[in-house]
Order: C-alpha cells, then sequence, then structure tokens
C-alpha cells in the first residue's frame, strides 16, 4: 500500500476457528472454485463499489478476532452505524464474528497477516455481495519503533486488521479513553481507507491530503488525520470520550464517489 506507516502459520480453520454466528451462509460452498483476485487489490481500488450499490447491493464483513479479544457489541454496533450511514447497500449489512487461536507471535508484518488471511478467509465476493475480511490479533506490528506503536493497518482492497491487544495496552493507561472508543475509532478509520481515503482510489474535492503522512486528511480533528493509527497520537486526539468523525472534506470526497 503507498502511505506511509507509523509504530505499530499457517493453520486449519476446521481446528482453530469457532463461529458466534450461523453456519456461515455468506461463505462460498465447498469444492466450489472461488476467484480471490477481487479481493486481493490495493487498499482504495474498491472504494466505489463499497459506496454505491450498482454492482453490489449489500455487504457482509468476516471478522475474525483472537480468544480473549472479541470486540464489544458496542464497538461493533458502533462499526455497523457507520458503515450504514456511508454505504448505498439496499440489501443490509451483516457482519459475522469468528473466535481463532492465535497464531503464537509476538509481532506481525503485513505479510504475515496476509497468509493468516489466505488461511482462514471463506468469504469472497459473490453476485450482488461484496465481502470484507477483518482481523482483531494479539502482538504488536513489525514496524513499530520508539515513535510510535500502530493500532491498525489497511492492507487489501477489502482487509485489515487491528492489533487489539496494542489496543488494550493504551486503553488501560490513566485517563485513557476506554477499549470501545479506542476500537471504535481505528475500526472507523481503517475502513476509511478501504473507502478511498485519503485520495487513496476516491478522488479528492478539495486539497485536505496531509501528503507528509500518506493517505491522511489535514484536519487535527477528523477521523483520517493520521494520529488515528497510533497509540501515542490517539490517546491524545480523543476528547470528550467520544470516536472522531469525518470532517467536510472527506464527507464530500466520499458523497461525490457515491456514498451517502
Amino acid at each position: 500500500m503507498s502511505r506511509k506507516y507509523f509504530i505499530w502459520v499457517f493453520f486449519v480453520c476446521s481446528l482453530s476457528c469457532s463461529s458466534d454466528g450461523d453456519s456461515g451462509g455468506d461463505n462460498q460452498p465447498i469444492g466450489e472454485t472461488v476467484d480471490k483476485t477481487p479481493n486481493q487489490q490495493a487498499v482504495g481500488d474498491a472504494a466505489q463499489d463499497l459506496l454505491v450499490d450498482e454492482t453490489f447491493t449489500s455487504l457482509y464483513l468476516e471478522l475474525y478476532y483472537v480468544e480473549g479479544l472479541r470486540p464489544s457489541s458496542e464497538t461493533i454496533d458502533h462499526f455497523t452505524d457507520f458503515l450504514e450511514r456511508r454505504l448505498n447497500k439496499p440489501q443490509g449489512i451483516r457482519i459475522e464474528l469468528f473466535e481463532m487461536t492465535s497464531p503464537g507471535q509476538e509481532s506481525y508484518s503485513v505479510a504475515d497477516i496476509r497468509t493468516i488471511e489466505d488461511d482462514i478467509r471463506t468469504a469472497y465476493n459473490d453476485g450482488s455481495a461484496l465481502k470484507a475480511f477483518g482481523l482483531f490479533l494479539d502482538g504488536a506490528y513489525a514496524e513499530n519503533t520508539e515513535n510510535g506503536s500502530v493500532l491498525g493497518i489497511a492492507y487489501r482492497n477489502t482487509s485489515f486488521v487491528l492489533f487489539s491487544e496494542t489496543i488494550r495496552e493504551f486503553s488501560g493507561q490513566p485517563l485513557a479513553p476506554s477499549t470501545t472508543v479506542l476500537e471504535s475509532t481505528v475500526l472507523d478509520h481503517e475502513f476509511g481507507h478501504l473507502l478511498g481515503l485519503v485520495n487513496a482510489g476516491t478522488p479528492l474535492q478539495s486539497q485536505h491530503q496531509d501528503v507528509e503522512h500518506g493517505r491522511h486528511c489535514t484536519a487535527e480533528d477528523c477521523l483520517m488525520y493520521w494520529t488515528a493509527e497510533t497509540g501515542e497520537g490517539l490517546v491524545n486526539m480523543i476528547s470528550g470520550g467520544t470516536v472522531p468523525p469525518l470532517d467536510q472534506a472527506c464527507l464530500d470526497d466520499l458523497r461525490a464517489f457515491g456514498g451517502k
């Protein structure tokens, strides 16, 4: 992917994964050849498909979390609301959670994360249903430095990861926002990159890209400001215990490209 990062396997799904929902009716039938290529493109390449309903009228998100790191119901409710406010999906948006065994690593590179996804992901675009994938991992991002700890990254056009253990470490600090607020902020931010923000597939309607920090917004109070990906920056960015919203410039970009 073409944006600047800051701080911050292989297992058989039948043995290491269990569903919190039903039997996974959104997954492709066993034995059927699935074209995974449309779900393995660059971040932002699926932005308009996510925003409009011309090709895909529904969205299904397959989310895996390491045992003990399940996102709260409040986090999922907030994320669902965030998506419904921006995406045109008349046939609905559905999220299903699956528990997985920890891969057992202290840190993860992008290559590691892609390998994990390739091994356990079962839901790929199918007809009018667009499919997305998310991970909630233990361990840290392999490219963390002394100056920052990355809390999440978007790494494919329909894929993102949150470093949930790191998020909980930051939320446990004195006067820090709650785990739900931090996790919700990172979720919204990374999905914002999948929606092509900022200038990552969704065209700019005004000059608000923070080029120095890659695909991020220049507005310090915007969800897409670069510090929303780093623990140190995010703790200082959040005020009043609420998730930062998208600013008007980012909303204008999404609406001009077909979003709500």
